[in-house]
């Protein structure tokens, strides 16, 4: 076992998985019960494509007015739904792979729309605890649900292959 997986270890990734999680949880559960709207913060950014030093590149521009913001009440719902689904799998430590992905691909995109904030320093600790990789979760739902769904899925390929 390497050292950064090792059960000791594992409770500083935990802390900071459930400090990341709580994160999520407090910006979503404040979209979700503060009536965001995400057209707003998408017309800042588009509008930031401009001038000598423009904090967003035209492409990531060209895709937020042309599919983004048509779309600003279905990206509300998303954000604001993904970042309290992200922030309760981290808490839990349940899905935490996906979660953590799901957490810096939002990282990203908000980065990518000019906005700094915390988001980079969430994106860093997000990649940090992905390469911990399963050290992240040992003190979670996925310490056990992990083996056991692949348990299953194994079996469930052995039976398909036995039928052939």
């Amino acid at each position: 076992m390497k050292w950064w997986k090792t059960p000791q270890v594992s409770v500083a990734w935990t802390i900071i998985r459930i400090w990341l999680g709580l994160q999520w949880i407090e910006a979503g559960w404040g979209k979700i019960t503060g009536g965001f709207d995400a057209s707003g913060f998408l017309k800042g950014a588009i509008a930031s494509a401009s001038g000598d030093h423009p904090a967003v590149q035209g492409w990531y521009a060209a895709f937020l007015e042309g599919f983004a913001l048509p779309n600003a009440d279905l990206f509300s719902h998303l954000v604001a739904y993904g970042e309290l689904l992200v922030g309760l799998g981290l808490i839990l430590g349940a899905a935490t792979i996906p979660a953590l992905i799901a957490g810096a691909f939002m990282n990203l995109n908000f980065m990518l729309a000019g906005t700094t904030s915390t988001n980079p320093i969430l994106y860093t600790v997000a990649m940090v605890l992905l390469f911990a990789g399963s050290g992240s979760y040992y003190w979670g739902v996925d310490r056990f649900a992990v083996p056991f769904i692949k348990a299953k899925l194994n079996k469930d390929n052995r039976a398909v292959v036995n039928q052939n």
